[in-house]
């Protein structure tokens, strides 16, 4: 059986570890969106209220609806509301960011019809990200709306595009020169005095100048950081597992898996694992590109992954069918993996599909 073993005591040493890289009086964004990173967001959500974490995030409307009716109280921040779930926003007591004229301007009406005042938003400027948020030129308008009493503005924040990046890093730093300048707008213009924040999980690390009044992290609760030195202090929560299906007796010269994909250049054995794209494990993984372990050997994938299962070289390692088989976790990183296969450990992490049992670690 395949399933993802999620360790909350993991969870707890991370949570731990990077609050005590905070400046003092920083606080926590605890980021759990797509499924906190493709585990469980719901028990996720609910362990790190209990270890104190101030806020949590997702990404869409919806996320942050499933958590209120699994009970999260705390505040809930959507980083990316769509208009059409403005009204289930302000039902559900949850905080939108604002990044455009016409998400501002919706959202006021929807606050107007519901007949809500000092609603908490949140504001989002693209100092250089090019993704969402507004255009520094825009801060005039957005403080002008600020006047209105319908609003609170908790927050005012910005996104780094490279916090991993080696310093110094022109990008970065201009980055934050804008955004200080936005700053000091907002502090020094707007009747209403929000914190401000900029960093995730990179950013933690590598500017510690700028934790400000609040940090993002996500991939490094789960126990990443990308880079080699700060992923020592964290540690992966998530094992994904499962058992060999059939082993076959390989003859040099044979082939295996679609399109005749991988030819044995020896006689060696091949097990079959029953995991495939359907369930997250990417093609990109084939031809030798990935590997698991089995009995603490690595088996290298052979052939085309998939829809439904992969194929990987066992050799001589001793193992049988039904013989458990780790696909990530205990030492097989993801982000390792991913760099592999030309990819980062955010896409490997968050893709396992929902045919995969998801149990805590007992």
């Amino acid at each position: 059986m395949t399933l993802l073993e999620i360790d909350l005591k993991k969870l707890e040493q991370n949570y731990s570890s990077l609050r005590r890289r905070l400046n003092h009086h920083s606080k926590m964004i605890g980021v759990v969106k797509a499924n906190a990173y493709g585990s469980l967001s719901g028990l996720i959500a609910k362990q790190l209220v209990d270890l104190g974490v101030e806020a949590l995030a997702v990404a869409y409307t919806q996320e942050a609806v499933e958590l209120r009716e699994y009970g999260i109280e705390i505040p809930l921040m959507v980083f990316y509301p769509q208009v059409e779930g403005f009204r289930d926003i302000i039902l559900h007591n949850i905080e939108p960011v604002w990044y455009s004229k016409r998400s501002g301007k919706k959202f006021k009406e929807a606050l107007s019809e519901e007949k809500k005042s000092a609603y908490p938003i949140h504001i989002k400027y693209n100092t250089g990200l090019n993704r969402i948020g507004f255009h520094p030129r825009e801060a005039g308008w957005v403080m002008e709306q600020l006047d209105d009493s319908s609003f609170n503005v908790k927050s005012v924040y910005s996104h780094l595009a490279q916090t991993e990046a080696p310093k110094p890093n022109e990008k970065t730093e201009n980055q934050i020169s804008l955004f200080k300048q936005i700053m000091n707008k907002h502090s020094q213009a707007s009747n209403q005095k929000p914190e401000f924040h900029l960093l995730n999980t990179s950013g933690v690390f590598n500017y510690p100048e700028y934790h400000l009044d609040w940090v993002r992290i996500g991939l490094g609760l789960y126990g990443f950081a990308n880079h080699p030195e700060w992923n020592k202090t964290l540690q992966p929560i998530a094992q994904l597992k499962t058992k060999i299906t059939q082993i076959h007796h390989i003859t040099s010269g044979e082939t295996v898996g679609y399109n005749c994909g991988w030819k044995a250049s020896k006689n060696t054995r091949v097990a079959v694992l029953p995991i495939g794209h359907a369930d997250g494990f990417s093609r990109q993984y084939g031809h030798g590109k990935g590997w698991v372990l089995i009995n603490g050997q690595k088996a290298h994938i052979v052939g085309n992954v998939c829809m439904d299962m992969f194929m990987v070289d066992i050799g001589d390692i001793p193992c049988n069918e039904g013989s458990e088989v780790v696909i990530l976790g205990a030492g097989i990183r993801a982000d390792e993996l991913a760099e592999n296969a030309g990819t980062i450990s955010y896409e490997l992490l968050t893709a396992s599909g929902n045919r995969i049992p998801r149990v805590l670690k007992t």
